[in-house]
């Protein structure tokens, strides 16, 4: 399934939001409208909250199958609050917008090359995948040059063969390239995904969710 979104007067959805296959952290101040979208498309119960007082949680937060990977400034309460549903790790570097440096899905994992040897193997430990290191489309932020769930990856148009090819070996899906919100790269703000559907941006056109359908093999 998929459906047009938006949140906070936004298209950028995937900033506000990150998912795995069961659960989705959603920001606080969402309309009731959104956290319906997210569990009526997406299949997955919803914890509101907030990372470090902020709202970009899908900025903050990346997920898959086995845990969670947050920015080390997640405040105590909020890290609470967060691992009564899903194993956590935090990332201490100065790189650490998670949702933004982390591809994932429940097979391997692309980080951004310039996290730490200490970050990448928080990382793994957390998310119980093979972590590489890589850009994609020449952004260090991979996490918001595409969307992956455990069917398929949407990617940057600027994706190069060879960053398919490691998506492929990496994730072990089959990628595809697109764009989101009428012409967008920053595919990862554009999108909320699992492998039961995905939520887009309302400003994406109908070709744009035709490839978007392929990329993620949302039939």
């Amino acid at each position: 399934m998929i459906r047009l979104s938006r949140c906070s007067g936004s298209p950028n959805i995937g900033v506000y939001a990150s998912v795995n296959e069961s659960l989705s952290v959603v920001a606080a101040n969402s309309a009731p409208s959104f956290v319906e979208d997210i569990e009526t498309i997406l299949g997955v119960d919803t914890i509101l909250m907030t990372v470090s007082g902020s709202f970009v949680l899908g900025s903050l937060v990346r997920m898959n199958s086995n845990g969670a990977v947050v920015t080390g400034m997640i405040e105590a309460t909020e890290l609470e609050k967060l691992k009564q549903k899903i194993n956590v790790t935090v990332l201490p570097d100065k790189i650490n917008a998670a949702g933004n440096n982390v591809l994932v899905n429940d097979n391997g994992a692309i980080i951004n090359p310039k996290l730490s040897a200490g970050a990448g193997r928080r990382i793994a430990d957390a998310l119980g995948v093979e972590v590489v290191r890589s850009s994609i489309a020449g952004y260090d932020t991979v996490g918001s040059a595409c969307a992956a769930t455990n069917k398929g990856c949407l990617c940057n148009v600027n994706a190069t063969e060879e960053d398919m090819n490691l998506i492929r070996d990496v994730l072990g899906v089959e990628p595809r390239k697109g764009s989101v919100n009428h012409g967008s790269k920053h595919i990862g703000a554009g999108i909320l995904c699992n492998s039961k559907g995905a939520l887009v941006g309302d400003e994406t056109t109908p070709i744009e969710m035709g490839k978007i359908e392929d990329g993620l093999v949302l039939y």
